[in-house]
């Protein structure tokens, strides 16, 4: 997990939440993501952090030592004051000599004047935005972050959230120590027309009323190329035609699907011929779409 993560933020509670509200939150999200259930490649991640928060919110001596020191709180020596950052915040007072120190100061404390040792570089987190063709496709992509360029290689099918690890990319180590990791968050950009959940696609589908009512084969376009949808007679607009393994791709499990949803059209304006044939067919048929609402 990523230095400065909110932990209340990853359980979805307040700061004020009781013990109780913090278990049940965990329970939820922990049925979720659980990696025997939650087959997404992303949530042994979330499943991680979910875990760690909790691990961290559930002690009640640990949750006041997060509170008051943050998300470093474990590299605070025990013996640090918990009620000094929050006095520094405060600022001075009057008559009290008021001191300036932070979280910083404590840490510059414990690992340089105590000599207790090399500190490793914080993880970092950055959002990686990919369109759904990029998703599909994965590849080689430069990232520029913070004035650095990096080489990153995407992975076929990666899902909204699912994380990239750079190794030894993140924050330096102190005194020599190892750097942290970097993750690039993969957020998938708005489509004009493909519609995302998980690793399966929606796409709309407009037909002519007479292709709806007489059957049709037609061809959808998918991220991976064209693909034949069957039409049944009597389709209706928003049927729902499921194109099985054409979704978002799945290196380590079953493709997604896409879903073609059927809008049926009628023409704007209707020549003298096309206007005579559906007064034909009004005069003809006994179908009324109202009684079957």
């Amino acid at each position: 997990m990523a230095t400065g993560t909110d932990f209340y933020a990853v359980l979805g509670v307040s700061r004020t939440a009781a013990s109780e509200e913090i278990q049940r939150a965990y329970r939820r999200l922990a049925r979720t993501y659980h990696p025997d259930v939650n087959k997404d490649p992303g949530a042994e991640d979330r499943f991680k952090e979910i875990a760690q928060a909790y691990d961290v919110l559930s002690d009640p001596d640990t949750r006041r030592r997060y509170d008051a020191f943050g998300p470093d709180f474990r590299q605070v020596p025990p013996d640090a004051d918990p009620q000094a950052r929050r006095r520094a915040r405060a600022g001075p007072r009057s008559g009290a000599g008021g001191v300036d120190l932070d979280l910083e100061d404590l840490l510059g404390g414990a690992f340089g004047r105590r000599g207790w040792g090399p500190v490793r570089g914080a993880d970092q987190e950055a959002d990686l935005v990919l369109s759904v063709e990029e998703a599909y496709r994965g590849g080689r992509r430069r990232v520029t972050l913070g004035g650095r360029s990096y080489e990153v290689t995407v992975p076929a099918g990666v899902t909204e959230g699912q994380r990239i690890r750079l190794a030894g990319q993140g924050g330096k180590g102190a005194e020599g120590a190892a750097a942290g990791d970097l993750y690039l968050v993969v957020r998938l950009a708005p489509h004009r027309r493909y519609r995302v959940a998980g690793r399966d696609l929606s796409v709309d589908l407009p037909l002519a009323p007479w292709e709806a009512a007489l059957g049709v084969s037609v061809a959808v376009g998918t991220p991976g190329g064209e693909a034949k949808v069957t039409v049944p007679p009597g389709t209706s607009t928003g049927r729902r035609l499921r194109l099985r393994g054409r979704g978002m791709p799945d290196p380590h499990g079953r493709d997604g699907d896409l879903y073609a949803e059927v809008r049926v059209m009628v023409p704007e304006r209707l020549g003298d011929a096309e206007r005579r044939l559906f007064e034909q067919l009004a005069a003809v048929s006994t179908f009324d779409p109202r009684r079957h609402r």
